[in-house]
């Protein structure tokens, strides 16, 4: 009795949930369902890598709307604590396609539409899930970098709901890049920017992505896309019936931005060249400029430690910028004046391991970014002279 009655409460509770979700819209024969490639822009960060999503277009009912698995909410709870601790919550939003697509255009982003060979039942199936996905209640996910994106859900969202019919031929890429190179391919324009993300993320960024793991990318989703078949009615068709190009972007000159990290960081290894030469001459110690150079290092590496172990951010584990961003610096800094043997003896074997940092760098299993050998040759430098030369 306990049993039915539990169940009767149930079939109530899923009957009511039913009754609040809005019915779902039966799509017309002349509805389409595409996906929408944006070219990367360089006036952000995020905008370099380009975007992806689902345009709904049923001439019929009169709607067109764009589904788009890129939209974070600021106003959410703790936003900021959940995006530095990696719950990163992104939404599903949809709006007008027009009004995207003219937006984009505006800032000479090309925008191409593939349509997808989709018959009625599977067009209606895609639709459901996108129509359930968009409600309040369903429309945020966990984001990750490359695994989770607005990019890669499209694909996944097609593979969960057709599983085998849809098949993704991935031999027409032969590259065999890691996922940290194909960022790089895409952040020639902003240096600081790749430098930012070699600094913070780690060992699986330099994992070989597989061709599937390509498509955390827009550009790899619509060639893959392009590769791609479906099943219908036992026959395997194309899966985009139909390529459109709205807008093909002109080239222009990228955004010009801050000096390159060539020029900063060279300055700085010829500043600590010039302190460290005027040391030697006239036998002294600029602990100031220690403590500024090897500060600033044990706080990046203080930063990044706790990236790794104290966040959700899987990308940023392992991090062999460590090598050279050393957190005890912060801890044994202190100590600089009031145990000159300690630090005599902590400096030679940081001078130590940031020469070998640079004699393996090509070799590393992680690929640190080349604008930093400056900063290492300086942080090696300068402990050098402080462990084996200098008086402390």
């Amino acid at each position: 009795m306990i049993r039915l009655a539990a169940v009767l409460i149930c079939l109530a509770f899923i009957s009511q949930a039913q009754e609040r979700l809005p019915a779902t819209p039966i799509l017309t024969q002349h509805a389409e369902i595409s996906v929408i490639t944006i070219g990367p822009w360089q006036g952000e960060l995020y905008s370099a890598f380009g975007h992806s999503a689902f345009r709904v277009h049923d001439p019929e009912y009169g709607f067109d709307d764009f589904y788009n698995y890129g939209v974070f909410d600021f106003d959410q709870p703790n936003f900021y604590i959940n995006f530095a601790r990696g719950h990163l919550n992104y939404k599903l939003g949809v709006d007008p396609y027009p009004l995207y697509r003219d937006y984009f255009i505006r800032h000479n982003r090309y925008v191409h539409e593939q349509v997808l060979n989709l018959d009625s039942a599977q067009r209606q199936k895609v639709f459901d899930f996108l129509y359930w996905n968009a409600q309040p209640e369903n429309s945020y996910y966990f984001y990750d970098y490359f695994y989770n994106n607005c990019a890669s859900k499209l694909r996944d969202i097609l593979k969960n709901n057709f599983g085998s019919q849809v098949n993704f031929d991935s031999t027409y890429i032969t590259t065999d890049y890691t996922i940290r190179q194909l960022t790089d391919l895409y952040l020639t324009h902003q240096p600081w920017g790749d430098l930012g993300i070699d600094i913070c993320l780690g060992l699986p960024m330099d994992k070989k992505a597989s061709p599937y793991e390509y498509m955390f990318l827009p550009d790899y989703i619509e060639s893959s896309f392009d590769h791609a078949t479906i099943t219908s009615h036992d026959l395997t068709i194309p899966l985009v019936r139909e390529k459109i190009s709205a807008y093909e972007s002109v080239p222009e000159d990228p955004p010009s931005g801050p000096p390159h990290p060539w020029l900063v960081f060279g300055l700085v290894l010829v500043v600590t060249l010039f302190i460290t030469w005027r040391d030697w001459k006239f036998k002294k110690t600029s602990r100031w400029f220690d403590l500024i150079l090897f500060g600033t290092a044990g706080v990046v590496g203080l930063l990044l430690f706790l990236l790794w172990v104290a966040t959700d951010h899987k990308a940023a584990a392992g991090n062999l910028n460590l090598l050279w961003a050393m957190p005890l610096h912060v801890f044994v800094l202190p100590y600089y004046w009031k145990a000159k043997p300690l630090a005599r003896s902590y400096f030679r074997g940081i001078a130590m391991l940031n020469a070998a940092t640079l004699l393996l760098w090509p070799i590393l299993p992680q690929q640190l970014n080349v604008f930093l050998i400056p900063v290492v040759a300086a942080l090696a430098l300068r402990a050098g002279w402080i462990g084996f030369r200098s008086q402390v």
